[in-house]
C-alpha cells in the first residue's frame, strides 16, 4: 500500500525530494512557510539532472495544524529551526507514522526521538548538490543519494519498514539507500559535511576553488583523515579508501556553493553545534581529539554571531 508523506521543510532538500515522490503519484503534504502562496497558486519547479519537472498542484499546507496523518514525516528543516519541532511533529505524526530526520550532522534524530519516541524515528544523510533558488523552485546540480536507517540500531539487519521505504524511493527516481548502520552513514558524511561546509565560510571559497589550490587541498585532506580518525575512535570503521573518495567526489562535483557557505552569506545560523559541536564532543566522549576541526569550529562560532548582530 502507498504511504503519505508529509515534508517538513520543503527546500533545497525537501522541495526536490518530496516533487520527486509527488510525480510518482504518492500524497504528499508539503508544510511551508514564506513561499506557500506562490507554491499553493502556481506549484513546485523543479530542475533536475534526474529531469527538469513542474507539479501544478501542490498539497500546500501554512501551518502543520492542518497536515493529515501521515505514514512518513520527513524532516528537511535546517538543524538550526529544530526547536520548532515540539510544534510541527505532533500532526502528521498523531496516526502513529515515522519521522525521516534527513538532517546535516550528528544526534540530530534526538530531537524527533523527543517528541514522538526512538522507535519511530530513522535517521538518514543526503548526498546532494541542491539550492533553493526562488520560490518554489529548487536546482539539483549534481549528486543526491540518500543513505538512511534506524535510529536505534538493533544489530539485526535493515528494518523492513526501511527496505519499504526505500522502495517508494527508488521507484520514484530517487537515488536511495537503506542500512543497517547509521552512525557509519553520520560519520561518513560529516568528512565532507565539516571539511568542505567548514572551510568553505573560513576561506571564503567554492568547493572547486578548494581542490583547486594546493595549500587549500591540503588542508582538506588532513581534515578529512581527522574526521575518519575520531570516527574510528568512537567505534566506526570507515574503510580507508573513502578519505580518497570523499576529495575525488569533490573534484568531480560541479562547482558547488556550500549549504553553510550560503547561509553565512545569506546572515542566517549556520548548522554550527550538529556539524561541529555534536562530533566534536562525541570525539571528546570516546578520548579523541580533533584540534582541526576545532579550529575551524571557534572561528565560525565568532563569524556566526558577528553575522546574526550585524556587525
Amino acid at each position: 500500500m502507498d504511504k503519505r508523506y508529509a515534508i517538513l521543510g520543503c527546500g533545497a532538500l525537501g522541495g526536490l525530494y518530496g516533487g520527486m515522490l509527488a510525480r510518482a503519484g504518492r500524497e504528499v503534504h508539503f508544510l511551508l512557510h514564506s513561499d506557500y502562496q506562490h507554491v499553493a497558486d502556481r506549484g513546485l519547479q523543479i530542475e533536475s539532472p534526474w529531469g527538469d519537472f513542474t507539479l501544478a498542484k501542490v498539497n500546500a499546507h501554512q501551518s502543520a495544524a492542518t497536515l493529515p496523518p501521515c505514514d512518513v514525516t520527513i524532516v528537511g528543516l535546517k538543524t538550526t529551526n529544530n526547536h520548532l519541532l515540539p510544534k510541527l511533529l505532533p500532526p502528521p505524526t498523531r496516526g502513529g507514522g515515522v519521522v525521516l530526520v534527513l538532517q546535516n550532522g550528528l544526534g540530530v534524530e534526538a530531537d524527533s526521538a523527543a517528541i514522538v519516541g526512538a522507535d519511530r524515528v530513522l535517521g538518514g544523510c543526503c548526498f546532494l548538490c541542491s539550492n533553493k533558488i526562488g520560490p518554489g523552485h529548487v536546482r539539483h546540480l549534481d549528486f543526491g543519494r540518500i543513505v538512511f536507517g534506524e535510529f536505534e540500531q538493533t544489530g539485526s539487519g535493515v528494518s523492513q519498514r526501511a527496505r519499504d521505504i526505500c522502495a517508494e524511493l527508488v521507484a520514484a527516481g530517487i537515488d536511495a539507500e537503506a542500512t543497517d548502520d547509521l552512525r557509519m552513514a553520520r560519520w561518513r558524511k560529516l568528512m565532507w559535511n565539516i571539511t568542505f561546509n567548514g572551510l568553505s565560510v573560513v576561506l571564503d571559497a567554492s568547493t572547486k576553488e578548494l581542490v583547486d589550490d594546493p595549500n587549500a587541498l591540503a588542508l582538506c585532506e588532513s581534515v578529512v583523515r581527522e574526521v575518519h580518525g575520531a570516527a574510528a575512535a568512537c567505534g566506526v570503521q570507515i574503510p580507508p579508501q573513502m578519505i580518497d573518495k570523499t576529495i575525488e567526489n569533490t573534484r568531480q562535483m560541479v562547482p558547488y556553493d556550500s549549504s553553510m557557505r550560503l547561509d553565512y552569506s545569506h546572515r542566517r545560523p549556520m548548522e554550527l553545534e550538529s556539524i561541529f559541536g555534536n562530533p566534536l564532543r562525541a570525539a571528546a566522549d570516546c578520548g579523541a581529539s580533533m584540534p582541526r576541526v576545532e579550529m575551524l569550529y571557534r572561528p565560525q562560532r565568532f563569524k556566526d554571531a558577528s553575522n546574526l548582530s550585524g556587525r
